[in-house]
């Protein structure tokens, strides 16, 4: 795919709202990218949208998460702020002062992330780390039954508000890169491959909370071996050390050989092998990591049926679960390339 379709499509994905467990709206979007270039799209009962290339008797997996992190509706006060749990992992202080969209039984209702401003906050109050206790979502209510009116309810899911921005050069920022940008490199891969193996490209659910699609998909499809699509933090910015995380933005999709420490993951080493052999072939550009910490899908895909081989394929992001994550969208590009020409082949695990 070209950069500027690769673009298109990113920023289509990354605009589109769907919280884990709420992901039917990306889904949707998916279904209809991929139609043209697969023989079978189902919805199975997790919600994992599977879109099957048949072929042979020799399975490849291919997965990327449609889920991206962010809040539901707890309680509404006396007043008419909302106070919400969170849905995946924030860091606190990246919520203040963000504008959300609220999906509501009567559409999309916009607010504000507030909390009590710093010229009314004493010496000490400015020293505490900021508690979720703190934050409210404020909609311009001022009772709960205004906020009813508004279609909005106990367990309304709560997205943020912000939109896909082109930067300098190929870089692009936008909200839940991770993991549309994966979902972007496994939609191209569809497009652009060529294969005699039975494909299932899987767009999974609930992987932000516990890799759970991922999980019921791949016990249900049982394949020969998987490919987990993600994103990864690269350490070419400010204030992360080299050696934690060693991958750079602009020099390839990373193939995530280990993540252990943590009790990560242990990348299948002939799949590891495969993807950097038909990297070097074709002269695409590619990255290896080894971290200490963190997991994908390919994590859960690994432990069902007795043990399905899996491997991570990951793109640099920067400033990942925030709504200002980063790609470059060479790297998208060299990712589909690296999965197009892999599944063309056969990896040696019998």
């Amino acid at each position: 795919m070209e950069i500027a379709e690769i673009s298109v499509l990113l920023q289509k994905l990354s605009n589109a709202h769907g919280i884990s467990g709420y992901e039917s709206p990306v889904a949707k979007i998916i279904k209809a990218e991929v139609a043209p270039y697969v023989d079978e799209i189902k919805t199975d009962k997790m919600g994992n949208l599977i879109a099957v290339k048949k072929g042979d008797d020799f399975s490849i997996m291919l997965a990327a998460h449609m889920d991206e992190i962010g809040l539901v509706v707890q309680y509404v006060d006396e007043h008419g702020f909302i106070r919400f749990v969170v849905v995946g992992g924030w860091f606190n202080p990246v919520l203040v002062s963000q504008r959300v969209f609220l999906h509501g039984e009567k559409g999309v209702i916009p607010g504000v992330l507030g909390m009590k401003p710093p010229h009314v906050m004493s010496d000490e109050d400015r020293k505490k780390p900021v508690s979720l206790a703190d934050i409210f979502i404020d909609v311009g209510a001022a009772s709960p039954e205004e906020v009813e009116a508004l279609g909005i309810v106990i367990g309304t899911p709560v997205t943020i508000d912000r939109e896909f921005t082109p930067l300098t050069g190929t870089c692009v920022t936008g909200k839940a890169f991770d993991n549309r940008a994966g979902c972007a490199m496994l939609i191209g891969t569809l497009r652009e491959m060529e294969t005699k193996h039975t494909i299932y490209a899987v767009f999974t659910v609930q992987e932000e909370v516990g890799l759970k699609g991922a999980k019921t998909s791949s016990f249900s499809l049982n394949p020969d071996v998987a490919i987990a699509t993600d994103v990864t933090i690269p350490g070419d910015s400010p204030g992360i050390e080299r050696h934690k995380a060693p991958a750079f933005m602009g020099k390839g999709p990373v193939v995530v050989a280990m993540s252990a420490s943590g009790r990560g993951h242990i990348a299948d080493p002939r799949l590891v092998l495969w993807l950097t052999k038909t990297a070097k072939k074709h002269d695409i550009p590619v990255q290896i990591e080894i971290g200490d910490s963190g997991n994908t899908d390919a994590s859960a895909i690994n432990f069902e049926r007795g043990g399905i081989p899996s491997v991570p394929v990951c793109i640099p992001a920067r400033y990942i679960h925030s709504p200002v994550e980063m790609v470059d969208l060479m790297d998208v590009q060299a990712g589909i390339a690296l999965l197009s020409k892999a599944v063309a082949t056969k990896p040696k695990i019998d």
